[in-house]
């Protein structure tokens, strides 16, 4: 991977002309572009899990907005659930070459690539950017008897095993992460809590709202609707500031839990695609992000802006590999 993120010594200027001249991206600031620059055409986003989820949420934002500001056109999104999103991930790993073919992806593929024992890695892809960061939130079904999370806690602490917890990861993924390690910041062995796995928020917010488990832990922003709507309550978010969208919840910081959990979410491609093709998903993102389409999403929906491309990002990527890596490996999970 190393080799395909590398500037070509001979031949970079007339691969990213053609670039530009095919696809139309622009690496350039100037958001009405040069004269006669064209959206690029032909992307395709696949989303590896259910529709609803917070992965689907961000790849069918990333592609309206580029619609919107005239960046592509025709950009289409599909899911290919299954597997914590390995599915995806062997697919993507199986379009070797393909330019037009990027996957959303986040912490959670990193863990499920080890937890799932899949044969393909993230080490194989395409990195291209990472979009954006989200605070975890623990959430419960309007007529839950646990009106805070110190009434959640409470109850916790005294039946592990009996207080269901879901979310929208496999083993491994942050909705995992994230109860595991709030279980253990207040006390409790994290072997004894009961997780009930879904594949995506698309399938957890049903199990929420049906009593299927005590509560929910996944980004905040999977539940937005259903708070609005007033039926599901969040007990606290995971961030170190409260959430503008969510401005009466309490962080857990705020309510005695000295925890802060994150995750983050961005876009590879296929392995041994051309340098013109990444550049033309690096434009294309790069071009989605500075624009005002995307800062309107992101306060909006609560994200944080963690835009990163290219050599950083792959850089970013191998870091959360080694690190996941090794915590699923002390958990006994990879």
């Amino acid at each position: 991977m190393a080799t395909r993120r590398n500037v070509l010594v001979m031949g970079v200027a007339a691969a990213t002309v053609l670039a530009l001249a095919a696809c139309g991206a622009t690496a350039g600031p100037d958001d009405s572009g040069p004269a006669g620059d064209e959206p690029a055409t032909g992307l395709r986003i696949m989303v590896p899990n259910s529709p609803g989820g917070g992965y689907d949420t961000t790849a069918r934002t990333a592609a309206k907005v580029m619609e919107d500001a005239k960046i592509a056109t025709g950009v289409q999104v599909f899911n290919l659930p299954g597997a914590g999103g390995t599915v995806g991930l062997q697919r993507t790993v199986n379009e070797k070459g393909n330019g037009k073919l990027a996957m959303q992806m986040g912490l959670g593929v990193v863990g499920a690539s080890y937890t799932a024992k899949s044969a393909a890695t993230l080490t194989q892809t395409t990195p291209l950017a990472k979009l954006i960061e989200e605070a975890g939130a623990i959430v419960v079904p309007k007529d839950s008897p646990y009106r805070t999370i110190g009434d959640l806690v409470a109850a916790w602490k005294a039946d592990p095993k009996g207080i269901a917890v879901g979310g929208g990861s496999s083993p491994g993924g942050p909705d995992h992460l994230l109860p595991m390690q709030l279980a253990k910041t207040v006390g409790i062995d994290p072997r004894q809590v009961n997780y009930v796995s879904y594949d995506g928020g698309g399938e957890l917010l049903p199990a929420v709202l049906g009593g299927k488990v005590a509560f929910g832990a996944s980004g905040f922003g999977e539940f937005l609707d259903q708070v609005e709507a007033g039926q599901v309550r969040v007990l606290a978010v995971t961030s170190e500031q409260p959430i503008e969208a969510l401005k009466e919840v309490p962080t857990l910081k705020s309510a005695g839990i000295d925890l802060v959990f994150t995750n983050w979410r961005g876009m590879v491609a296929p392995p041994g695609i051309s340098d013109a093709d990444r550049q033309v998903w690096i434009d294309a993102l790069t071009r989605m992000h500075e624009s005002a389409e995307w800062k309107a999403e992101l306060a909006k929906r609560g994200w944080t802006d963690a835009f990163v491309t290219g050599d950083a990002f792959a850089t970013f990527l191998t870091e959360q590999d080694r690190s996941v890596a090794e915590l699923l490996s002390q958990l006994g999970l990879a």
